[in-house]
Parts: C-alpha cells; structure tokens; sequence
C-alpha cells in the first residue's frame, strides 16, 4: 500500500501534538452531535422571532438530519480519496459558514437553508473525526483510549445538547445556539491545519462513483425523510409510504451498483465480509436507537408531566451524561485492553437492557427521583461501554485505505438507528393519550420503554458474534497499555506498510 503521510514523529512533542490531534477530533465531532439536538429546546423562540408556521417549524430539525444522513457514506469516502486532514477541514468550514447565517437568519427559508448546509457540513467532518483517529493512534492502548474518549464525546452530546440550549436560550438568545459554533469552528480549522497528519492513498482512483454516490445519497434522505414524516402525518400517509419506497429502492440500487457494475465502488461490499464490522454496524444502529428514545422520552416526561423546564430539564441529563463519559472514557479503554472488545460489547448491551426494563416501571405521578435517576444512571453506563467498544470493533482489521468508508458507516448506521425509533416510539406514546402532552399516560411511556429492550437484546445477539480476540493478542494490548501512554502513539498504519 502506498500513501502520502505527514505522520506525528515518535519523538519530541509527539503527545502533546497526538493530544491535540484528539483535541481536534472530539470537539469536531461534539459540535456535530450537539447540533442535532441543540435546537430542540430552542424551538419556540425560533418560531416566534422568524414567524415559522406550525407546519414548517420541525423542518428545523428535520432539514439538518435529513442531509447529515444522506451524505454520511459519500463524506467518509471523500477523506480516503482526497485526504483526511483537507477533508476535516473543509467540513469544519461549511459547518461554521452554515452557523453564521443560521444565527444571522432573516427568514424561516434562509434558516432552513443554512441548517441544510450544517446537515452537508457535518455529514463531511463526523466521518473524518473518527477516520483520523483511526489513522494516527495505532498501538491498542492508545488506540482504546482515543476512541473512548471520542465515543463518550459522541454518545453524551445529545444529552448535553438540551442543557447548553437550555442555557443558552434562557441567558442570551436562540440565534447564539448556532453563532457559538463560529469562534469555535475558525479555531478548530486552525488547528487542525496545525497538528493533524495529511494522509491518503496515493494509488486510489480519484474519481467518484457518481451514480452510485447519487442513488445512496438520494436514497438515504428518502428513508429519513419518510421516517420524520410519518411523527406528524402517520405511517399510513401517501408522502411517508412514497418516501420510504423510494429511498428503499435507491438503496437497492446502490447495493446492486456497487455489487455489479461500479469500476471503483463508493462502498466496496467486500466490506462487509468483516464480521466485526458487520456486527459492529448492526449494535451501533441498535445503540443509537435506544439511546435517542430514551432522551425523547425523559424529555416528555419533564417537561409534559413533571413540569420542568428547558433549564432543569438540561440539569437532569447530567447524571445519564456523567454515567457515560465515566464508562467510555474511564473504564471501556482499560477493559477492551484487557478482556477484549466482545465482552465489554456484551455488558454494555445488558445493562442498557435491565435499565430499561425498570423503566417501563416508570409512572406518571412519581418523579424525577424515584422514577428517572436511577435507572438513567444504569443505562448511561451501559451506553458507555458498548459506545467505546463499538467503534473499536467497527474498525478493527480494516486497510487503512477504507479508515473513512468505515466511519462513514458507524455515523450512518447510527444516525438511521436513532431517527427510525425516534418515529416509532413518537407512534407509540402518542397513541396511548391522542398527543405528545401532559394527558399521555402511564401505559403509553411503559410500553414504549418496554418495546425498546429489542434493541439491548439485538446488541447482545449481534455484540457475540464480534471476534474474540487472541491471547497473544491481548497480551500484546496489556504490554501496551502499561508501557504506553495513548499519546505515545505517533505512527500511522501508511507509515507501519
């Protein structure tokens, strides 16, 4: 394999330059993530400041989702094609230039506009956060902790997301929840211009498989597109069914494109033959499911029935945050090291579902305390553990020239997990008291909670059949997880070829 690499040196400031190198990664990836749940909290004022019709003020969720989604694969292959370093780069830059006008927005158009160019800008950087990571921490203990650290990043930042919009709504305006993200997007450009390695696979064809690029893209915005529709119009309405059978047939089509006649595939099928990543992918959907219907839950539960509001609602993400950045940055790296990634997935996927097997205990007339804090604590570490290690089994035995096809493909198995559940358990609370309001019953959030423990149970199904790892293996993992620390790790898998 052959590869242009500008590679951290093992000498000198290597640490602090891979530090950053994480630095970079996860403040990217943060700001992609909390993005997409900011704006909740926020919507009212946004309504009533752009005068949005009750009909169009979702599209300023939905017009992020839909593109972030269906640019995903063709984002992550553009880091492996043209180079990661420029790549990350230039999604920070449409992300940041697409902040700026959304928080100078005149107009609901404009608004909606500029959220669509974040969804394109974001859909570049996410793929190419994960992809440079991959590329410049090698050895497993350095490896682990990166991606650890990277994973509690990814996994809290919805959470997170309804306290700052909370805060930031309250104290100063909703147009600062997107002009925030400028000083930071410039410094980050910066940055990463600065200390982030260069590196592609110089004997790749540059040139893009457009149709199977186009029918992918296209394919993937339908299926989002007919998944929010059916919150408001209904699974059973001509604009859900059409979207959903057409993005199913894009799709199919791309499977057989790439399959049959695509002289340099978007994604290589062969991909697949991977069992870890296929597993990997398949807990990584599960896991993002879960975890955004338990967030769209507790958000109904106080807010519509505890009284709580934007801020205290915020406030009372903190435990299930701290919870998983305590796990996938703390404990996940040192026990991936030390047991493997299987079993580590496998816990994750069981403590998420006795989690939510309390919580379909939940009732309507608790509280906080007794209904949500603890169960919340449980799952928040369960999501830890299987985030942490689904990105490392994601990645594990893949060429370096695939690092963004892969990571293209962990951010769109996610984003479809979430989005797809989110609409179901919408149906399913909704159903039981006619809306999404106080009047909503006990039932209608226990059997939704209860309805949720497939996916735990998906994950554990699919987290046995990730590979085990050797004893050689690991015992390699433990020598360098003693004799290293995750920053020590300087050379990327071109370099090692």
């Amino acid at each position: 394999m052959t590869a242009t690499d500008d590679s951290i040196p093992t000498t000198g400031g290597a640490r602090s330059r891979l530090g950053l190198v994480l630095l970079a990664c996860c403040v990217g990836q943060f700001m992609v993530v909390l993005d997409a749940s900011i704006v909740n909290v926020a919507l009212r004022p946004i309504q009533d400041s752009l005068d949005f019709s009750a009909s169009t003020l979702q599209w300023v969720i939905n017009a992020y989702t839909i593109v972030f989604a269906g640019f995903l694969l063709l984002g992550g292959r553009l880091a492996d094609l043209f180079g990661r370093r420029r790549v990350f780069a230039l999604g920070l830059a449409l992300f940041t230039l697409a902040s700026l006008v959304a928080g100078l927005a005149w107009s609901p158009s404009s608004l909606l506009i500029a959220r669509g160019i974040q969804g394109l800008g974001g859909a570049v950087l996410a793929p190419a956060t994960l992809t440079v990571l991959f590329t410049s921490f090698t050895d497993p203990g350095g490896k682990a902790r990166a991606f650890g650290t990277w994973s509690a990043v990814a996994a809290a930042g919805g959470a997170i997301g309804a306290l700052v919009g909370g805060v930031v709504t309250e104290w100063l305006s909703w147009r600062w929840i997107f002009l925030v993200n400028v000083p930071i997007g410039v410094a980050l450009i910066t940055l990463v211009l600065s200390v982030v390695p260069e590196s592609r696979d110089e004997r790749a064809d540059r040139r893009i498989d457009v149709i199977g690029a186009m029918a992918v893209t296209a394919g993937l915005m339908a299926v989002v597109l007919g998944i929010v529709e059916s919150q408001d119009k209904g699974w059973d309405s001509a604009v859900t069914i059409v979207s959903l059978v057409v993005g199913v047939l894009l799709v199919a089509f791309f499977l057989v494109n790439e399959a049959k006649f695509a002289r340099q595939p978007l994604v290589p099928l062969s991909i697949f033959r991977n069992r870890s990543v296929s597993a990997a992918n398949v807990v990584n959907f599960t896991t993002s499911a879960a975890l955004v219907g338990v967030l769209f839950l507790f958000t109904l539960l106080m807010q519509f029935v505890y009284g709580f509001d934007a801020l205290k609602t915020g406030l009372a993400y903190l435990p299930l945050s701290l919870a998983i950045v305590v796990t996938a940055r703390g404990l996940a790296p040192q026990l991936i090291t030390r047991l493997g990634p299987k079993p580590v997935l496998v816990t994750g996927s069981a403590l998420s579902l006795v989690a939510l097997i309390w919580l379909s205990f939940v009732s309507t007339d608790g509280g906080f305390v007794h209904d949500l804090l603890g169960p919340s604590i449980l799952f928040g570490a369960g999501q830890g553990f299987v985030s942490a290690t689904v990105t490392m089994a994601g990645t594990a035995n893949v060429p370096y020239t695939q690092a963004g096809l892969v990571s293209g493909l962990l951010n769109a198995s996610r984003q479809v997990g979430g989005a797809l559940w989110l609409s179901v358990l919408a149906a399913v609370v909704a159903g039981h008291a006619g809306s999404l309001s106080a009047g909503a019953s006990a039932d209608g959030y226990q059997q939704a909670f209860l309805i949720a423990t497939v996916f735990p149970l998906v994950g554990i199904i699919a987290g046995l059949a990730v590979p085990g790892v050797s004893p050689a293996e690991l015992a390699a993992a433990k020598q360098s997880w003693g004799a290293k620390k995750p920053a020590d790790s300087a050379q990327g898998e071109a370099a090692k070829s």
